[in-house]
């Protein structure tokens, strides 16, 4: 079994995340910020002469640049699959809200649910948005009004057991980056955190989760790297 086998990260800070605003499935650009912290975190990858075999991320830009500058300064070309399965969470009305003003008119308790409770849902588009990208959104059946963390970790977990777990079971190194909540179901369903635990897990943007995991997803061991 490789060392350090599943590396996670959560993408560079967006220009939506600079300004406060919720994002979810609206496909924004990261900021210069968020252009450092990727090659940052290539950097770091580097230095820890980690490697990788394969590579997944999602169908939103933030992440697939955050992707890109990685590889680019691990010197790396490797096979890379982008996925609407592994989307961050779909903030339904509250996409493009700012969060303080959302606070300011809810009150912080109810924001923080529809942000990190498992089985709270935001409040529903009335209507599925239109996917930008037909292309890669082609065997999504309904375009989303609005997930939960549970909703997102159905979609999360079977792409993970049908495309990324068999990687890991023929001994592939796997580097995936992604978003807040696709990321923090993947870890609820790893690292068995129950339904209340998972509401206190923030993961910034940016520090990779470094994992050695054996072919039965069981946790050899992890690192994490926080400022």
């Amino acid at each position: 079994m490789p060392k350090d086998n599943l590396v996670l990260i959560r993408h560079g800070q967006s220009l939506w995340n600079q300004k406060n605003l919720f994002t979810g499935w609206t496909d924004i650009e990261l900021s210069q910020k968020g252009i450092e912290e990727a090659k940052q975190v290539g950097v770091l990858l580097k230095e820890k002469a980690i490697s990788f075999d394969l590579a997944f991320t999602s169908a939103l830009q933030r992440a697939i640049a955050t992707l890109n500058y990685i590889l680019k300064e691990l010197n790396l070309t490797i096979p890379v699959t982008k996925s609407w399965q592994l989307n961050e969470k779909h903030y339904g009305k509250l996409q493009g809200e700012n969060k303080q003003t959302m606070i300011d008119k809810y009150g912080k308790k109810m924001v923080q649910k529809w942000r990190r409770d498992f089985h709270t849902k935001p409040p529903l588009l009335s209507q599925p948005q239109k996917p930008t990208d037909k292309e890669i959104y082609k065997d999504l059946q309904e375009f989303p009004r609005g997930e939960s963390l549970k909703e997102t970790q159905k979609r999360v977990l079977s792409f993970w057991k049908k495309f990324i777990l068999p990687q890991i079971q023929k001994n592939k190194s796997v580097l995936i980056v992604a978003h807040g909540n696709s990321l923090r179901s993947l870890i609820k369903y790893l690292e068995k955190i129950s339904d209340s635990d998972i509401f206190s897990l923030e993961i910034n943007t940016g520090q990779p989760i470094i994992y050695t995991i054996d072919t039965k997803e069981q946790i050899l061991k992890k690192e994490t790297y926080n400022e």
